[in-house]
């Protein structure tokens, strides 16, 4: 059986981050195929198309995980109906040089985390836009919106909500079946 590397990308930099809980979470999850990695994006530099001619070593690096990884599974909360700066940043960063798109191609997921009621709606559906233009094929259902975050979880960090974590299981279930359709070979 082949073992697809999955790079999971949390657009929350904060330590305790709910989004951050759900990737660690999904990373226990995943079917014994998904071999899932934390990418850590909190010391990408801000893209500049001027640094291109020399770019920062964490950018090459960054890139070089990208084309490395079978496919992606992103988690990001909602920061005035969109994602956070960070997660932007990391999408610009690997889909450049012009012409040398790192994400080309790859599928991808998405599951957005929050506190409130809307469930990071407006998040989820502003990142699809971005995956889209950098050409990624992102699975459209089961769409995971995870609102009520911080009743979900204990103090140490792990998901105590059944209900929860049977749909968190259920998406990984066909997440894998996108992955295994749609990685490159």
């Amino acid at each position: 059986m082949k073992k697809y590397k999955i790079a999971v990308i949390v657009g929350s930099l904060r330590k305790e981050s709910y989004n951050l809980k759900t990737a660690k979470t999904l990373i226990d999850l995943a079917p014994e195929s998904l071999s899932l990695k934390l990418l850590d994006i909190s010391k990408l530099p801000m893209f500049n198309e001027d640094l291109e001619g020399t770019p920062p070593k964490e950018w090459v690096t960054f890139r070089e995980e990208i084309i490395a990884a079978d496919g992606f599974l992103f988690l990001t909360p909602e920061y005035n109906r969109s994602v956070p700066g960070v997660l932007k940043n990391a999408i610009d960063v690997g889909s450049r040089p012009y012409g040398e798109n790192s994400w080309n191609g790859k599928p991808a997921g998405i599951v957005s985390v929050s506190i409130g009621n809307i469930s990071g709606f407006g998040a989820n559906h502003h990142l699809r836009q971005s995956l889209v233009f950098v050409n990624m094929h992102t699975m459209a259902q089961p769409e995971a919106y995870i609102g009520g975050a911080g009743a979900l979880f204990d103090d140490e960090g792990k998901l105590i909500n059944d209900a929860t974590k049977g749909f968190l299981n259920s998406f990984m279930e066909a997440f894998e079946e996108w992955i295994v359709k749609n990685a490159q070979q």
